[in-house]
């Protein structure tokens, strides 16, 4: 039963970050890409004051998988980069953090294209 409700949590609150941009789409003239990155530097921001992490405890993958998501993935990589190696870790902490995520969109966005008829768009 605790599955469930983790499944439930997960759902709502990833549900109430799209309710969020559907709201600001409809009713503000931020463009999409606008609000994409609202929501990325919202996550290093809220990640950076200590706010994000209770969420991402409490919500799991509807916290962690939209884009304020990876927001807090970066916040948190560069603190970790700082701690260990200064200042430099300002700059790398970000790159090594979403590392993982990021070779593994391309890749599977690689096998699709393999697999798939790519083309580009006309």
């Amino acid at each position: 039963m605790d599955i469930v409700i983790k499944l439930i949590m997960a759902f709502a609150v990833g549900g109430l970050f799209c309710v969020a941009a559907q709201i600001l789409i409809d009713k503000t003239k931020l463009t999409p890409a606008r609000i994409l990155v609202l929501y990325v530097v919202l996550g290093v921001f809220l990640g950076a004051i200590g706010l994000y992490a209770p969420l991402a405890e409490f919500a799991g993958a509807g916290a962690t998988t939209p884009l304020s998501g990876f927001g807090f993935l970066i916040s948190k990589g560069v603190k970790k980069a700082v701690e260990e190696n200064g200042i430099l870790g300002a700059l790398t902490g970000s790159l090594t953090a979403a590392a993982g995520g990021t070779a593994a969109a391309l890749c599977a966005g690689f096998l699709a294209a393999l697999i798939f008829k790519s083309r580009p768009r006309r």
